[in-house]
């Protein structure tokens, strides 16, 4: 039995790069569509945001002059391009998808209308929301929040490169301590870099569980989905 009915996967643009350091990977891209399809195939409802930051980082750019409200829309589509790879690989191995973007462009994809998205869930597709909330100043983190509760799913999944929540940065200190489940507040208290405090507060505010875990293990989309004890656990 799965553990969740509906769930929101976050993404990193970065997780689409594969090993390089920018740019789309068409064998990364294709293996994490395998992984999302066998999810999908066991019932579950699956709605998933994507970064762009292998395309395009907002915020670095803004750091170096440019108006911020530019660079983040530029960051914006560059995450329309990421669901569109996403989308295209999943499809060519039977999975309906839809994308959907907060930000108009018909010919490339639906606009985000809510009722549509549960729509598509109920009947088994994949929903990609894309250019994040449309709006400047808020990343992917907090436009997966806003989406996962839109459409009320049960739970975020935020796969990364590490295996949980650890106190300080584990790719850089060996020492550094796992969670296996650890409070929103403490989260923010403690500055934890899981995801921004605009993202875990909403979450806090309305007691949505965040599964943080690491996306490189292959089958861990699926273990987490079934409900089992991967990663850490915030809430």
């Amino acid at each position: 039995m799965p553990g969740y009915r509906r769930i929101l996967l976050k993404l990193s643009g970065e997780v689409l790069a594969g090993g390089a350091p920018f740019g789309i990977s068409a064998e990364r891209v294709k293996s994490l569509a395998a992984e999302v399809a066998e999810v999908a195939s066991a019932g579950i409802q699956i709605g998933i945001v994507v970064g762009g930051g292998n395309i395009f980082r907002g915020v670095a750019a803004a750091a170096l002059n440019m108006d911020r409200v530019t660079a983040d829309h530029m960051g914006m589509l560059a995450t329309v391009i990421n669901s569109l790879a996403l989308s295209d690989a999943l499809e060519q191995i039977g999975i309906p998808t839809r994308v959907m973007s907060a930000i108009e462009m018909h010919e490339v994809a639906e606009p985000y209308i809510r009722r549509r998205a549960i729509r598509h869930l109920e009947k088994g597709r994949i929903a990609i929301f894309a250019a994040g909330t449309s709006n400047p100043y808020f990343s992917t983190d907090t436009a997966a929040t806003l989406r996962a509760l839109e459409i009320k799913a049960e739970v975020i999944a935020k796969a990364t490169r590490v295996d949980g929540v650890y106190d300080k940065d584990p790719l850089k200190f060996p020492d550094a301590v796992k969670y296996g489940e650890i409070a929103y507040l403490e989260v923010l208290s403690r500055g934890l870099a899981v995801m921004d405090a605009t993202a875990i507060a909403m979450c806090r505010d309305n007691r949505l569980p965040i599964v943080v875990f690491n996306l490189n293990t292959t089958g861990n989309i699926m273990r987490m989905s079934m409900g089992e004890a991967v990663g850490t656990v915030i809430h």
